[in-house]
């Protein structure tokens, strides 16, 4: 279980990284997961900001249990973007059954992120 977790923990971290590194780069691959109400370039910015500490600190084991509940955050934050994107009648996932996959996934990101918190909850 402790490689799992420490694949895990560096897939998420490579994730979190690689996502605040292209908000910054091509933020119009996002326009169409932000709901109108929300300004574009505000989620960008905050988007950025939340992936870039939480892949941090996941890197850093002292931080790694903060970083395992920030994922499980930011994962649960987004969890009405991919609903939403659910309801739409073209998702930008690009299909129904793409965002039923997506909204799959996104469950099992909040499971794995609260796992590695959990994990770590007695060694910090």
């Amino acid at each position: 279980m402790k490689i799992i977790r420490i694949v895990l923990i560096y897939l998420f971290a490579f994730l979190m990284l690689a996502g605040a590194f292209n908000h910054i780069y091509a933020p119009e691959t996002y326009k169409a997961f932000i709901p109108n109400f929300i300004p574009e370039q505000l989620a960008n910015i905050l988007s950025t900001i939340a992936e870039a500490i939480i892949g941090i600190a996941l890197i850093i084991p002292k931080y790694r249990k903060w970083g395992g509940l920030g994922f499980a955050i930011l994962m649960i934050l987004f969890l009405p973007i991919h609903i939403w994107d659910l309801t739409k009648e073209i998702p930008a996932i690009g299909s129904k059954v793409g965002a039923m996959v997506r909204l799959a996934v996104q469950i099992l990101f909040i499971a794995a992120g609260w796992w590695i918190y959990k994990s770590y909850q007695s060694k910090n």
